[in-house]
């Protein structure tokens, strides 16, 4: 496992501050984990069309990318959830039979979000894969039907299934997701989720999803950050973070091949003579490694000191944005207008920067169409703005940024830790 961290120490608006970024990423020759994966897919009414099409096509994707060692099941929901096929290894009957209930899948009435991730973890973890950790990859476009429709009920229910060892995947799907639920689901867990309006945005969406899922090589990855010389301490990236005694921590869940795992600390030193401790900790196959980093100054204009800000103005952005899209929503015109300005800021700042590896071209599209909705107010915004908000932050606060995709694939609303 490589793993950095680079410290930069900057002006900022209240006066000197020290931002530290701690990479873990996964040697390309590192034997991967086997799979084992509850697939949770959304046939509902309002999956009728192109989105069932969508989630069929992702999870044939993933079936075919799978192995005799690796286990997967298949449970839909409608008003009910029904789990089709029991987790499984996938030798070749069973993949065969597994692509064939996917390919006669049809769309019914209701949506029992809730009970569906429910039944699908519970399902998963009554299944021992040694070597793997039990899983679910909801397929949905979010909007709860049947049963619990509140957003702390999917709040509670997250964490509940990371309680109890399942880790939680989405894959968010057309234009009518509702991206709050999604991410209430999946931010215990540490994985945050993709998201695409159409089929074209698809292959990218799940080609992040199954390197992620078929890559893995460690997992309950934590960064332990110790500081000497500072007012304050804070995780700017929206993992699982705490204070333990002097230090905090952040739990980054998996690691996985081409899917390197970021986090963004922010500090307020008391003078020049600070220091920071940095230990990390994952598990690898059924070994628990734990060891410290050294923590490496560089120049705020140097080529790292430019990468490490440019993380932090798209955290800024994506905060602004999100902020816009909220306002929106409240229909409050001048808070949204401040927000936005404020996104525009932070990409000029990105733009300026000039890293390669946090291009600022992903959020041209999705600012140009914000822009417009601000300008013009939507005759009915609270339908568009609750079903467009989170899913670029889903990605980037959560540190999912992998290599950067070509300008022609800049269509899905998803970028990658």
């Amino acid at each position: 496992m490589k793993q950095t961290a680079l410290a930069v120490e900057r002006d900022a608006e209240h006066g000197r501050e020290v931002l530290l970024l701690v990479t873990l990423e996964a040697n390309v020759d590192a034997p991967r984990a086997p799979v084992a994966v509850n697939l949770v897919l959304d046939r509902s009414a309002s999956m009728r069309g192109i989105p069932l099409l969508a989630a069929v096509q992702a999870a044939q994707a993933l079936v075919e990318r799978s192995s005799p060692r690796d286990y997967l099941g298949l449970l839909t929901f409608d008003a009910e959830p029904e789990q089709v096929l029991p987790v499984r290894a996938m030798d070749v009957p069973a993949k065969a039979a597994l692509l064939k209930a996917l390919s006669r899948l049809e769309s019914g009435e209701g949506t029992a979000l809730h009970e569906a991730v429910e039944r699908g973890a519970d399902a998963v973890r009554r299944v021992l894969v040694p070597g793997a950790r039990p899983q679910v990859l909801l397929l949905t476009d979010g909007e709860p039907s049947v049963g619990p429709s509140n957003l702390s009920e999917f709040k509670t229910l997250g964490a509940r299934v990371v309680e109890s060892g399942v880790v939680l995947h989405a894959l968010g799907l057309g234009r009518h997701y509702l991206p709050d639920i999604l991410e209430a689901l999946t931010s215990p867990s540490g994985t945050g989720f993709v998201h695409v309006d159409d089929p074209e945005g698809l292959p990218d969406a799940v080609g992040s999803l199954s390197a992620e899922l078929f890559g893995e090589v460690g997992s309950d990855a934590r960064v332990y950050v110790l500081p000497s010389g500072f007012l304050e301490l804070r995780c700017r990236h929206r993992y699982p973070a705490r204070v333990e005694g002097d230090a905090m921590s952040a739990s980054l869940g998996s690691v996985s091949q081409s899917f390197p795992r970021r986090v963004l600390f922010a500090g307020r030193p008391v003078s020049t003579e600070w220091s920071l401790g940095v230990t990390t900790s994952f598990v690898e196959g059924s070994d628990t490694r734990r060891g410290p980093v050294s923590v490496t100054r560089v120049d705020t204009d140097s080529d790292p000191g430019r990468f490490v800000r440019a993380v932090s103005a798209e955290l800024e952005l994506v905060a602004a944005e999100a902020a816009a899209w909220k306002s929106l929503g409240r229909r409050q015109q001048s808070a949204a207008e401040q927000a936005l300005e404020s996104a525009d800021l932070a990409l000029y700042k990105l733009a300026r920067l000039g890293a390669p590896e946090v291009p600022p071209q992903r959020h041209l599209e999705r600012l140009a169409d914000l822009r417009r909705i601000v300008e013009r107010r939507a005759a009915q915004p609270q339908a568009l703005v609750m079903r467009r908000a989170h899913s670029e932050a889903s990605r980037i606060t959560l540190s999912r940024i992998g290599p950067a995709l070509p300008l022609p694939a800049l269509a899905p609303w998803k970028s990658e830790d």
